[in-house]
C-alpha cells in the first residue's frame, strides 16, 4: 500500500467513529428536548391557575372562616340567638293563626308582615349559631315563658287558636303587644352587650321595626 493509500484510509478511519459520536450527541440532545417539553407540561398541569380549589384547600377555608366567625361572637351574642329563635318561631305560629280567624284588615296585614320578617330571621340566627359551634335553640328554653320575655303560655297559644273575629283580632293585638316588648327587651341587652356586628345589627332591627309595630298594635286595640 502506499503513503497515499495509507494516509487516505487512515483518515477515514478516524473520522468515522467521529461522525457516529455526533449523531449520538444529536440523539441525545433531543431527548433531553422532549424530557424538558414533557416536563414542562406535566408542570403546567399540576398548577393552580386561579381553578377551582382541591377539597383540602376548600375545607381548610371553611374551618379558618369558621374559626374566625365563632370569635367574633361573645356570650351575649349566642344567648341572644339562642332565645330569640324560639320567641321569633312563636310570633310566626301566632301570625299564622291571623288566617281564617282574624276579621281586621290591618290584624290580617300585619300577621303576614310579622311572618315574613321573623321566618328568615330565624335561619339567619341558626346560622350563626351553626357557625359559632354552638347548639341551636328550639322549643322551651329554662326562664323562657315566666314573665319579661313575653313568650305566651300554652294556655294562652290554646286560648288563642279558639277564638274567631274581632274577639281574636283583640287577644291577637294583646298578646302581640306583650310578645315584641319581650323581644325588644332582649334586643336591646344584645345591643348593648354584644360583640359580633351581625347580631347587633339585627338586635337594632328588632328594636326599631317592632317598636313600631307595637305603637300600630297600640292604635288597632283604641279603634276595635
Amino acid at each position: 500500500m502506499t503513503a497515499f493509500t495509507r494516509a487516505f484510509h487512515g483518515k477515514h478511519l478516524h473520522r468515522k467513529p467521529v461522525r457516529r459520536v455526533a449523531a449520538v450527541g444529536v440523539v441525545a440532545a433531543g431527548a433531553l428536548m422532549l424530557s424538558a417539553c414533557g416536563g414542562d407540561s406535566d408542570g403546567a398541569s399540576g398548577m393552580d391557575h386561579g381553578g377551582s380549589k382541591s377539597p383540602a384547600t376548600a375545607t381548610a377555608t371553611a374551618t379558618a372562616t369558621a374559626a374566625a366567625r365563632a370569635g367574633d361572637a361573645d356570650e351575649a351574642d349566642v344567648t341572644f340567638a339562642q332565645m330569640m329563635i324560639p320567641h321569633h318561631e312563636q310570633a310566626v305560629e301566632m301570625a299564622q293563626l291571623a288566617d281564617g280567624r282574624a276579621s281586621d284588615a290591618e290584624i290580617k296585614d300585619l300577621a303576614a308582615k310579622i311572618e315574613k320578617a321573623q321566618d328568615p330571621e330565624i335561619k339567619t340566627m341558626t346560622g350563626w349559631l351553626k357557625s359559632w359551634g354552638k347548639p341551636t335553640a328550639k322549643g322551651d328554653m329554662p326562664g323562657m315563658g315566666m314573665g319579661g320575655d313575653g313568650m305566651m303560655s300554652d294556655k294562652d297559644m290554646k286560648e288563642l287558636k279558639a277564638m274567631q273575629g274581632k274577639e281574636f283580632d283583640k287577644m291577637f293585638a294583646q298578646m302581640m303587644i306583650d310578645h315584641h316588648n319581650g323581644a325588644i327587651a332582649m334586643a336591646k341587652t344584645e345591643q348593648k352587650s354584644g360583640q359580633d356586628a351581625d347580631a347587633k345589627k339585627m338586635a337594632d332591627a328588632i328594636v326599631t321595626g317592632q317598636s313600631a309595630e307595637v305603637k300600630q298594635l297600640k292604635s288597632i286595640l283604641d279603634r276595635l
